[in-house]
């Protein structure tokens, strides 16, 4: 949970009125509304319709921050807050890497091309007699589906396992700052999104910028050449010596 006003520091925005209004939910789809009072909606551009089309619908069912990067008619909604920024999804960003500073915990962070969300799933089975654990939903890894898979964490949890799947270089390191990995597993390197990158080579750098600060790696060997945290612990597998 965060008050408003904490948002509004996060994304440097004004806040008139509501401050210590409580946000227990990260809303960007009018459908999965849960509790209005406590939500803030993230008015996010998709590929068919806007995230600010959406804005009545989310009024009308009782949500009042919202966050837009586009120009609204706010006058039209008199009791609701909204911050306008340069981008909707790098504001969900920063406040669920923010929420991700108050934990301590070990996590887990899972990159590849392949198998992520496998692998996320057998640890959480094997770990969670030991655990209280917190992990992406289903295949949650992309630039709305990582910072909503960790704004989950709570006070409970004992442990995070998070997967991250980027397409294009310069996508990582948004992600890294909102998971921030203690451990980092890395499954593979296949043909996936190949068009983003210029090379394997390009490709596996940008995906192991999730481990700039972690402690230690699972990696196969083949990929151990390319760039890592020197400071961390490396576990190799794979068909080389």
């Amino acid at each position: 949970m965060i008050q408003l006003n904490d948002i509004a520091a996060i994304l440097q925005q004004p806040i008139q009125g509501q401050g210590n209004a409580i946000i227990q939910y990260l809303v960007t789809d009018s459908r999965n509304i849960v509790d209005p009072a406590q939500s803030i909606f993230f008015a996010i551009k998709g590929p068919r319709r806007t995230g600010a089309s959406y804005i009545p619908d989310v009024y009308q069912q009782g949500v009042r921050a919202f966050v837009i990067d586009e120009a609204v008619y706010t006058n039209e909604y008199k009791e609701a807050v909204f911050f306008t920024v340069p981008n909707t999804i790098k504001a969900l960003q920063a406040i669920a890497a923010y929420h991700r500073t108050k934990f301590t915990i070990p996590v887990i962070g899972i990159t590849g091309s392949n198998g992520k969300t496998i692998v996320k799933e057998w640890l959480y089975q094997l770990l969670q007699p030991d655990f209280n654990i917190v992990r992406s939903p289903r295949s949650y890894n992309s630039q709305i589906g990582v910072p909503l898979s960790v704004w989950q964490m709570n006070e409970q949890h004992e442990l995070g396992i998070f997967e991250v799947g980027i397409s294009a270089k310069g996508e990582m390191q948004a992600l890294a700052e909102v998971v921030q990995p203690t451990v980092g597993v890395f499954t593979n390197i296949g043909d996936a999104h190949n068009e983003g990158f210029a090379n394997v080579t390009e490709k596996v750098a940008e995906k192991t910028k999730l481990f700039a600060n972690a402690s230690k790696i699972i990696i196969a060997s083949d990929y151990i050449p390319y760039s890592l945290p020197t400071k961390a612990s490396i576990v190799s597998w794979g068909s080389k010596p």
